[in-house]
């Protein structure tokens, strides 16, 4: 008798949940939400399985999601097997001709079509493409001290729409071909969702990351930021190292048109449907404005 009291309380917690959320469902129908998937939660079975089961939902639900992932530990082990050393200036990976060949292999084979596994396993459907398929994002050099690293100079989205459009998910690897002699590029992860964010015009953008988010001067995380916050906060030092890049992509894409962008602690178990579908965020938002909602408001 116990056990079966504890069941249906479990029952009407599940279900008074869903109805707790239907405001935010029926706010987000339609939504084309990019997800900057990475970190830790890439090369864990049941972090990749939850990952999937939320991205499945939330397509289930009339979300548009379009994943963008990273790859570093897994191209950081293959070069290593196979003998090639790197070198990073400033953060990011000097890539060769040797090195982006591995790069574009690891990214848009192994963990491309595992991603897409993932969300097939939770019953959805998805695609693995990567930035050179339908010259989706055309690059140039960001850096000649960096050999084949691209920064993305032309975005060409309609295969996304189409995609997502039919109800498939797009898993893109951040690999772009060249403006001049169709090279291949390695992009920065967290730089190609921003720019592809910021072609689509993105409802959302979320950046998951092995970080709770933006901190201040006194080491509290931010919930809430505008780009202005941002910019002051770098200049005085309290944005610095790793969070750079992410705040630069997050304010590139909002000058874009994405409508807000979140910095997602990923470690947090359904870290997207957190942030989507209640009002108890996981990570910082930055909008273009200030947001005329409580503070903890994440809609």
């Amino acid at each position: 008798m116990k056990q079966q009291t504890l069941t249906m309380q479990d029952a009407l917690n599940t279900a008074k949940m869903l109805s707790e959320a239907l405001p935010y469902l029926q706010r987000f129908t339609g939504a084309v939400v990019v997800v900057k998937f990475g970190g830790n939660a890439m090369g864990d079975d049941a972090a990749m399985a939850e990952f999937a089961r939320d991205i499945v939902l939330m397509r289930q639900v009339g979300v548009n999601p379009v994943i963008v992932h990273g790859g570093g530990p897994m191209i950081n082990d293959m070069l290593g097997k196979l003998g090639i050393k790197s070198e990073f200036v400033r953060g990011k990976r000097v890539t060769d001709k040797a090195t982006v060949q591995v790069v574009e292999m690891i990214l848009s084979g192994l963990v491309n079509k595992r991603i897409v596994q993932a969300i097939m396993d939770a019953g959805g459907r998805a695609v693995g493409i990567s930035g050179k398929d339908d010259d989706l994002m055309v690059c140039e050099a960001d850096d000649p001290d960096l050999g084949y690293v691209g920064r993305p100079v032309e975005m060409n989205v309609q295969v996304l729409r189409d995609l997502y459009g039919a109800g498939i998910i797009p898993v893109i690897a951040p690999v772009g071909t060249g403006m001049a002699d169709n090279e291949t590029f390695n992009v920065n992860g967290d730089t190609a969702a921003g720019a592809i964010a910021g072609a689509l015009q993105a409802d959302r953008l979320l950046l998951l990351t092995d970080v709770p988010g933006v901190k201040n001067a006194e080491g509290q995380v931010m919930t809430q930021i505008t780009p202005e916050e941002i910019r002051q906060m770098t200049i005085d030092g309290v944005i610095s190292g790793g969070m750079i890049p992410k705040t630069e992509t997050a304010l590139l894409a909002i000058e874009q048109g994405t409508r807000a962008v979140t910095i997602l602690d990923g470690r947090i178990p359904n870290a997207c449907l957190l942030e989507l579908f209640t009002d108890h965020g996981a990570g910082s938002q930055i909008r273009a404005t200030a947001p005329r909602v409580k503070p903890h408001s994440r809609g």
